[in-house]
């Protein structure tokens, strides 16, 4: 198993992948011995509910439905405790993602910079609104409130890697650079 980072930590699993901002590596299928690793692993932290929740998702990029009880009974909180937290948080996926999820910064800065038409083009060019996934699997579009890039508004985050100063052009290349094409060799 390969290891690779991200903001909370280490975190085992994924496959080799060439490391770049915008395309990270592919995410571990999950398995429910998976899960109660990854709780083990943090369940004695103080506070442990957010940081194995983060974990969770970091791995299998998402929180599957069957880790809630998981979840619950190893921190000896109820079913409808760690749901309301997943569900609070806007952060937390219940779902796979696509391989690459776009956030669209929907703060005023880059609202009145364009965002707004910018947004509408996002979705448009992807054929999904906020919270789905495009038909190839290789996009998510989820919103996000700030990316702290209002200088260089409108503002979009693929990865780790912000796009300032984003037009409808320049998000056609992006879409277009991190596509992936299967190729087929004779």
């Amino acid at each position: 198993m390969s290891e690779r980072n991200n903001s909370y930590g280490r975190v085992q699993g994924g496959a080799a992948a060439v490391a770049h901002p915008n395309n990270p590596p592919p995410f571990e299928e999950w398995t429910p011995d998976l899960i109660r690793q990854q709780v083990e692993a943090l369940k004695g932290m103080p506070g442990a509910m957010l940081p194995i929740l983060h974990a969770v998702q970091d791995r299998f990029g998402y929180i599957p439905e069957a880790a809630v009880p998981i979840i619950a009974e190893s921190l000896r909180q109820t079913r409808a405790e760690v749901h309301g937290i997943i569900s609070f948080y806007h952060h937390f996926r219940t779902h796979p993602t696509g391989t690459h999820v776009v956030h669209v910064c929907r703060a005023e800065a880059c609202q009145a910079m364009g965002g707004r038409q910018l947004e509408a083009h996002i979705k448009a060019r992807l054929g999904i609104d906020y919270h789905q996934t495009s038909r190839d699997n290789e996009f998510t579009v989820e919103p996000v409130y700030c990316l702290g890039n209002c200088a260089c508004a409108p503002s979009i985050r693929v990865g780790d890697a912000i796009h300032g100063r984003m037009t409808a052009d320049k998000f056609d290349r992006l879409a277009d650079q991190l596509t992936t094409t299967t190729l087929e060799l004779k």
